[in-house]
Order: C-alpha cells, then sequence, then structure tokens
C-alpha cells in the first residue's frame, strides 16, 4: 500500500537488463583506446549475429530517428519518388521525413488500428516503376498493429528500388528475415527489446542499399553511412560515441545470444497473446484486433471513460508507467509493452492492477478474471511444454 516500486511498462524505453545497466557504470573508458575498439568491434559483430545478417551493420547515437533520417538523407536524391507507408504516428513521421528531405512521397495511408496491405504496395510499384524506396513500420508502436514485410519485401525485390524498415520495436518482437527477405535498410533502437536506456540507434546496410549511396545526391553530415563504415572497419565510430550505453549494449547482446533471438521473440509474443485474452476476459476491446503487434497491445477505453484515466491510475496507485495513445488516439486507447526484459510474474501484476483500476472506477470487472487468464496461457504454453519435454 505504502511503497511502490516504479515499473516501467511502456513501449519505449523499456524495463532495463540488470547486467547492462552495472555494466555502465563502467563508462570512464576514452573511445580512442584500444580498450573501445576492442568493446566496439564486439558489439557489431553481436548484434550482426542476433540480427541475424551477413549486411553491415552500424551504431549511431541517436533515437531510432537518427537512423531513419540517414535512410533518407543517405540513400536518396531530391525529387526522386518514394512510396511511404503511414498507419499511425510513426508512419506520419516517416511522411515528414520524406518530405522534409524533397522526396517525392507517395502515401500509402491505413486508418490508426489497421495496416497497409501488402497488396496495396505491390499495386503502387506496379503504377511508379520509377520508384526508389519503400518505407514502412514493421511493427506500428502507436496502434498496436504489424505490417506484413515479408510480403512487401517480396514486392519491392521485384523492382530497381530499396525496401527500408523501422523495425525499432519489431526486432526482438517478431520474426525478421532481413537477408531472406530481402531488407535493404533494417532499423532498430537501444531503448526496445535491447533492454539498455534510449540514445543508440543501429541498422543494418545491404549492398544494395550502398550501391544506391553512390549516386545519391541529399546532403548529409553527422549521419553519413559510409563515413560511419569507413570508421568501423578501424573499430572506431565517426563521432563521439555514447561509451555507457556501448558498455549497457555488448552485455545485452550477449544476454540476447545465450537466450536466442527467436526466444526473445516468442517470449514477446507469448506475453503478447496472455494480455490480449486478459483483456478481453474483462470485457475490453482491442484495437487493433486483425494484425496485433507483439511490441505493444494498444486497448480501447471502457464507453465514456478518458484513457488518460487508466494511464493515471496505473502510475498514482501503483508505480506502474503505461503509455496513453497518441496523435488522434489520444484519450481513446491505452498501451501495455511486454517486450525485451519482461516476463510473466510481471505481467500478472499488470493485469491485476488493470482490474482494480477498472473496479475502482465502476467498470464492471469480476476480480481474477484476467489474472486467470493470463495463467491459462502460462500453463497452456509453459507448463504443458516443459512436462512434454520431461517425457
Amino acid at each position: 500500500m505504502h511503497i511502490k516500486k516504479q515499473r516501467l511498462l511502456t513501449p519505449g524505453p523499456t524495463p532495463l537488463y540488470p547486467k547492462a545497466l552495472h555494466a555502465m557504470m563502467d563508462a570512464d573508458i576514452h573511445h580512442r583506446t584500444e580498450d573501445f575498439r576492442n568493446l566496439y568491434r564486439t558489439v557489431l559483430a553481436d548484434l550482426k549475429e542476433v540480427l541475424g545478417t551477413q549486411n553491415d551493420v552500424l551504431v549511431l547515437v541517436s533515437s531510432g530517428t537518427g537512423a531513419m533520417e540517414a535512410s533518407v538523407s543517405n540513400c536518396f536524391s531530391p525529387g526522386d519518388r518514394a512510396i511511404v507507408c503511414t498507419a499511425g504516428k510513426f508512419g506520419e513521421r516517416w511522411v515528414e521525413i520524406a518530405k522534409a528531405f524533397g522526396l517525392n512521397a507517395l502515401v500509402l495511408e491505413a486508418p490508426y488500428g489497421q495496416a497497409v496491405a501488402a497488396e496495396t504496395v505491390a499495386k503502387a510499384l506496379d503504377a511508379n516503376p520509377d520508384t526508389k524506396g519503400v518505407f514502412v513500420q514493421a511493427s506500428e508502436t502507436s496502434t498496436g498493429a504489424a505490417h506484413d514485410i515479408r510480403s512487401m519485401a517480396a514486392a519491392v525485390k521485384k523492382t530497381d528500388g530499396i525496401f527500408i524498415v523501422d523495425a525499432i520495436t519489431g526486432l526482438g518482437t517478431m520474426p525478421i528475415d532481413i537477408d531472406g527477405w530481402g531488407i535493404d535498410i533494417c532499423i532498430g533502437g537501444s531503448q526496445k527489446a535491447f533492454m539498455i536506456p534510449p540514445g543508440l540507434a543501429f541498422l543494418s546496410v545491404s549492398e544494395n542499399a550502398w550501391n544506391k549511396m553512390d549516386a545519391a545526391k541529399l546532403p548529409r553530415y553527422y549521419f553519413n553511412l559510409k563515413k560511419e563504415k569507413k570508421n568501423a572497419a578501424s573499430g572506431e565510430s565517426a563521432w563521439t560515441p555514447n561509451t555507457a550505453l556501448m558498455l549497457g549494449f555488448a552485455e545485452a547482446l550477449k544476454f540476447i545470444k545465450q537466450l536466442g533471438m527467436a526466444k526473445l521473440v516468442d517470449n514477446a509474443q507469448q506475453l503478447a497473446h496472455a494480455t490480449r485474452e486478459a483483456c478481453k476476459a474483462v470485457g475490453l476491446e482491442l484495437f487493433a484486433p486483425d494484425n496485433p503487434a507483439s511490441s505493444v497491445t494498444a486497448v480501447k477505453a471502457p464507453q465514456g471513460m478518458d484513457s488518460g484515466i487508466i494511464v493515471k491510475e496505473f502510475r498514482n496507485r501503483f508505480g506502474s508507467i503505461i503509455a496513453n495513445g497518441q496523435g488522434s488516439m489520444k484519450g481513446q486507447i491505452f498501451r501495455i509493452a511486454h517486450l525485451g526484459y519482461f516476463d510473466f510474474p510481471d505481467l500478472f501484476g499488470v493485469i491485476a492492477e488493470l482490474e482494480l483500476i477498472l473496479h475502482a472506477n465502476g467498470v464492471p470487472v469480476r476480480l481474477g478474471s484476467g489474472v486467470a487468464a493470463v495463467q491459462r496461457v502460462y500453463a497452456e504454453r509453459a507448463i504443458v511444454k516443459e512436462a512434454t519435454v520431461k517425457v
């Protein structure tokens, strides 16, 4: 009642991996020394392994938006035709970046809670053979919806364009085969499934994308990917790196390697399924039921209730931080994340809190019904599996 531990339940930042946090305390290291070069080489090698790609990988000191901007400024020229998919707040960010750099953007828009269909992208590519690139989110965090990037990649592969995916909340929460599907630039961020604080963006870059840079004429300076690649070959970053985050990143990547990327993804998917089942059990309606992401579950607030009340109640009653809706969905939905360093006991508590909040605000709910739904998912998918293995 009186002691409240803060619990971070947002889709970014996410809970921190303890060993990464401890590693960051050794940040009194100079970035132009052999000690740091060894660290940097290890991070790049482990990141490449974790992402499952043979493409080059780079790390930037920025939020994920910096890598989004870099993918535009490094690969395109003013007036280039680009197809931009938007189905939420972060899709709108792709649109804004493309327009800021003078691209001729063909915007394919789906309503919040839905996703742009791969067939729509394929038709747009057929109608616009001069398209130089396609931009999309793997997981649209603002709405809890996911895009079919595999099918989109297949459509782009038939053209001369490149496929650029914001997978900032997709990596570690959904299967992504960068090389097999043909994703030319795949973007991630440190504060999502990679379990460290905000401040690092990273991206894989295909040979196809490097080739496009030779003819690209947009200006760039800090986010110069060729300069980063050249420096990375010597174990250094082009500019002053965030040494503390790099130390933490090294530990997080070590943990993900030991766990296995497939299990990290499965963890998020099992938690996502359990969260959806729990919300339905307490009588709440999901916002993106047809194409749900595994990074975050978006839930409609009860009729007549502002979702901001639920967000505040989580914080004030329990010290738990969840996310409100964004853009036009603010006040209408709330979002519970379940990616990265997050487990089933965390979810038991989250759903129990949600039930109590609904009850305290006059929403009819049978206490324990949501938690029971989470327990059933765990029992069916973990306990049964363990018993089968023992047999």
